[in-house]
């Protein structure tokens, strides 16, 4: 396929490859592509249709390998077993940052964080939530919906569960239970993790947590952890307490690809950062009209001023710097 020829202009994932996840084989250019080897032979890969290379445990890849999938605008991420950690991340299929300043004006404005807030719990819910709710009646729901889940799973597996409580520093101090939530948990981190930064937000702007590198991910996470985390951690600790962290992973692995969840993460954060009645302004995007110049200067009275030209001769003289 042609190499995209605008890397300002991000590809949607239904229009492309989505995501491949490898493990377990060897990785090196070919032609303008790469190709993946393992003990079952060699698979060609057209690297220009791909939005996300997830390398797995096991995986060697060369460095033109590497530079033709960053030419190619595939972002490579080193994660664990079928994205249940990231460990770290390449450049993405996109030079624009205009998802990044939009997260990141929607955060800094304190009525438009609130609505996207308001939406991230009503995706929560199945039915509407009322305008008159204040956020902290929000929460109050939330965690009676959460509260009720674990009770749910408790009944239907027969697992004693007496409430989330777990020691960071001292593992083995909590439950099996809490022990096995934790490990899922952090398998869903991971997996949000890398479809935040292939969509190229910024995973530490949360809405809702705060404070932490990865607090929009925690955000994100909270909206998948009863349909995905919480069930593949009660089923581990029904059927064994032996191997229970593994059988947790390979749980969460499993519902990962059942699910296509990398996908649905990834439309699910364009409609939370996609507000109603927000048009795009120039702030949401770094682009000019030639795509090899470099971005805009900020301006705090004009907002945008182009870049790649040099400013020497632009100052009035009573404000030259000679």
């Amino acid at each position: 396929m042609a190499r995209l020829r605008d890397l300002h202009i991000l590809p949607r994932v239904r229009d492309s490859l989505s995501h491949l996840y490898v493990e377990h084989c060897r990785i090196d250019q070919e032609d303008k592509a790469i190709a993946i080897h393992d003990a079952n032979g060699k698979v060609p890969v057209p690297c220009a249709s791909l939005t996300l290379l997830m390398l797995g445990p096991g995986t060697s890849i060369t460095h033109a390998a590497i530079r033709t999938l960053a030419d190619n605008g595939c972002l490579v991420a080193w994660t664990g077993e079928e994205g249940v950690r990231m460990y770290a991340q390449g450049i993405g299929e996109t030079r624009s940052s205009r998802n990044l300043l939009r997260q990141a004006r929607l955060w800094a404005h304190p009525d438009k964080r609130l609505e996207v807030v308001r939406r991230m719990y009503q995706m929560r819910f199945s039915e509407t939530l009322n305008q008159s709710l204040t956020l902290q009646q929000i929460r109050g729901r939330e965690g009676i919906r959460v509260r009720e889940t674990y009770a749910q799973f408790s009944r239907e597996t027969g697992v004693t569960w007496s409430g989330r409580s777990y020691r960071r520093g001292d593992w083995r101090a909590a439950d099996p239970i809490n022990r096995a939530l934790s490990a899922a948990n952090s398998c869903l981190y991971g997996v949000c993790h890398a479809a935040i930064v292939s969509a190229g937000y910024s995973p530490a702007l949360g809405f809702i947590h705060t404070g932490k590198m990865l607090s929009f991910v925690y955000d994100v996470a909270d909206l998948y952890k009863t349909q995905v985390s919480i069930p593949a951690a009660f089923l581990a600790v029904a059927e064994s307490y032996q191997d229970l962290e593994s059988r947790v992973r390979r749980n969460c692995r499993d519902a990962f690809v059942d699910r296509r969840l990398l996908q649905s993460i990834v439309s699910d954060l364009s409609l939370i950062l996609s507000i109603q009645g927000e048009e795009q302004s120039q702030s949401d995007s770094d682009l000019d009209s030639d795509s090899a110049l470099p971005g805009g200067l900020w301006d705090p009275k004009s907002g945008h001023v182009a870049g790649g030209v040099n400013r020497a001769d632009d100052s009035p003289e009573e404000e030259k710097p000679w």
